[in-house]
């Protein structure tokens, strides 16, 4: 082998090392809040539709500016515009971890959102022109993915541990080492990439992806705030869908859209993205729940929790492990139906857990849920990326990663509304006459916030009110985890048919090279 040769090569995969720490951030700061709800409670006293604020707005905003993002990336070049977010996300991580009120909290989490949404199209897209060869793009999407959904599950144990040792701030200036790195090593390993001839952005499909998404969110995050479907969140959502439909009809008008919709007529590209959607809605979901049963339920230190949680990342690693290995023999049809099938069974397991002695039962669920979620990511996201040209590469992995950051910000937010409203439901049901009336709201808006109360109570009330709330909590993770399991059961029908004869990954893909006659072209827009 030419040394040369050997020098980019290394060269490579040591760019792909340093595109994974951006990865592990953005993804990791979905969850990794998650064990930081009791102490933030404590601390700044926000309530329920703050606190939902808090856990939500980077996920919402991270998904909600990615279209854009891989826009601007395809067009200033990628390399510049992951070093521009990567300093915005280290500047809003200490904005976070130093906030001193709920709201100036909520704004750094929104900050670190935009600044995430900078990192994960120009990571994916990088990783696309680097590799072209399909064999070594796999391999590479495979650690891609480790970093993405390992991230999520990873959350919760590095906040675990921190939370062990430091305050709750700890758990975003994590971010900031690893950001520095990135900014001193990215331009010496990671070559700049930019659309060759770019056309100038369209300023009214910018405009209209923002309306398509915002008045959604709100009307997700409103519905969630007060429990119920209201006028005013219903009309939202129908602005939403209204603006949704014009973006999506200017886009087929348009020579340079920012969405490339005609991907869409491609079932494997469909089914990809779908599959990538929600098989994150359901991981992000159970993510939340599990650290908070394992502090607040079964009464674990922090620490304690992260070690007990590892079972997932290690089953993530293993399925994005294998998957490299069967996609290039088998279709992925297959490995999407058996796991999502594999997902709904764990997420089953969980759902049927007792709120006493149940640590075993969690512990196996959330290793099958991770091992069945994990081949889905892997191979929707190579999938998505190998569709489309290099140039083009950008806006499509941004459609992978909305799609997968839309995904886990909707789970926590429909999953942990439908667990709050079961809680809810279930304390309402027995609170003691003797609770004082100002403490009645703050038990009713979630268990962190009624461990804090209950512990200022006489025994003789705050035991029985404790074994109420925390078998209110496992009803709700029940019927979320149960949902859960619901939707994965659709997505092992759905998708896999969708990815009915869809040949394996190793096979040439619509961006790597181009149909030579009509009838090919044909089948392969099929």
């Amino acid at each position: 082998m030419h040394p040369h040769t050997t020098t980019a090569d290394s060269r490579r995969w040591l760019g792909l090392a340093v595109l994974t720490l951006p990865v592990l951030l953005t993804s990791m700061d979905i969850s990794i809040l998650h064990m930081a709800i009791p102490a933030i409670t404590e601390d700044l006293a926000p309530s329920s539709g703050e606190m939902l604020w808090i856990l939500d707005v980077y996920g919402f905003l991270l998904a909600g500016l990615l279209i854009l993002m891989g826009g601007i990336g395809d067009r200033m070049g990628r390399r510049r515009l992951l070093l521009i977010g990567a300093a915005a996300f280290g500047a809003a991580s200490v904005l976070a971890a130093f906030a001193t009120t709920p709201e100036l909290l909520i704004l750094g989490r929104a900050l670190m959102g935009v600044g995430g949404a900078t990192l994960m199209p120009s990571t994916l897209s990088l990783i696309r022109n680097m590799f072209d060869d399909p064999a070594e793009r796999t391999r590479a999407i495979a650690v891609w993915t480790v970093a993405l959904a390992g991230g999520v599950a990873l959350g919760p144990i590095i906040g675990g541990v921190l939370l062990q040792f430091f305050a709750w701030g700890s758990v975003f200036l994590v971010n900031v080492p690893m950001i520095l790195v990135l900014l001193a090593v990215a331009p010496l390993v990671i070559p700049e990439y930019r659309h060759g001839s770019p056309e100038p952005m369209d300023l009214l499909s910018v405009a209209l992806s923002f309306a398509a998404i915002l008045p959604v969110v709100w009307a997700v995050k409103s519905a969630a705030e007060a429990l119920a479907i209201t006028l005013p969140s219903i009309a939202a959502a129908a602005i939403g869908v209204l603006a949704a439909v014009v973006f999506l009809l200017r886009q087929r008008r348009l020579t340079s859209p920012l969405v490339d919709v005609s991907l869409f007529r491609n079932r494997r590209f469909s089914g990809a993205v779908v599959a990538g959607l929600l098989a994150m809605f359901s991981l992000a979901g159970l993510t939340m729940f599990l650290s908070q049963h394992l502090q607040l339920v079964l009464g674990f230190t922090p620490l304690t929790s992260a070690l007990w949680l590892l079972p997932i990342t290690a089953a993530i690693t293993l399925g994005a492990a294998a998957t490299s290995v069967l996609a290039s023999r088998v279709g992925p049809g297959p490995i999407f139906g058996v796991g999502a099938a594999l997902a709904a069974a764990g997420m089953i397991v969980i759902s049927l857990s007792p709120a006493e002695d149940g640590l075993a039962q969690l512990v196996i669920g959330a290793f099958l849920a991770a091992g069945g979620i994990s081949p889905i990511t892997t191979l929707a996201t190579d999938v998505v990326v190998a569709s489309v040209s290099p140039e083009r590469s950008g806006a499509a992995s941004a459609l992978a990663e909305t799609a997968n950051e839309l995904g886990a910000a909707v789970g926590i937010a429909i999953l942990g509304s439908l667990g709050a409203l079961v809680y809810r439901s279930g304390v309402q049901d027995g609170l003691p006459a003797e609770l004082p009336p100002e403490a009645v709201s703050v038990v009713e808006s979630g268990l962190g916030a009624a461990v804090g109360v209950i512990d200022r109570l006489p025994a003789e009330v705050g035991q029985p009110l404790l074994e109420l709330a925390r078998r209110a909590f496992v009803d709700g993770m029940s019927a979320s985890t149960a949902t859960a399991a619901a939707v994965l059961g659709v997505l092992a029908v759905v998708v896999s048919g969708l990815l009915r004869g869809q040949p394996p990954t190793g096979a040439a893909h619509a961006g790597d090279a181009q149909p030579t006659t009509e009838e090919e072209g044909r089948e392969a827009e099929r």
